[in-house]
């Protein structure tokens, strides 16, 4: 049974300035930070926000969420569980991009790396 198709669940949004999380209804219209009233980055079912004063981790998570990927651990209609690797620090994104640089593979795909030696 589809575990998004039976509730509406809410989803993280992020304004990565403010340093804010909200979570607010999937409903695909534009949601706006509080505090800056820019738009907020979408950031999936399962993100947890790190503390405002973490610079580092709030590093990697607008470096993941500006690659383009997102926090989630099921799959998107919610059937099975696969958690994906997210980096948390700036200096495991910065090891994920010189992979990149190194084995021709884009941001999104290198960031999304358990382990930058299996690439």
């Amino acid at each position: 049974m589809c575990t998004y198709a039976m509730v509406t669940y809410k989803v993280h949004y992020v304004c990565v300035a403010c340093r804010q999380s909200h979570k607010l209804p999937w409903d695909g219209t534009e949601h706006l930070c509080t505090r800056c009233r820019a738009p907020m980055l979408f950031a999936g079912h399962d993100f947890a926000a790190p503390r405002k004063t973490k610079d580092r981790h709030w590093t990697a998570v607008e470096a993941v969420l500006r690659a383009g990927l997102r926090y989630e651990g099921f799959e998107t209609c919610g059937c099975t569980r696969e958690p994906k690797y997210r980096p948390r620090t700036g200096a495991q994104v910065r090891a994920r991009r010189r992979v990149a640089a190194r084995e021709e593979l884009t941001e999104a795909e290198a960031l999304a790396l358990r382990d930058p030696a299996d690439a």
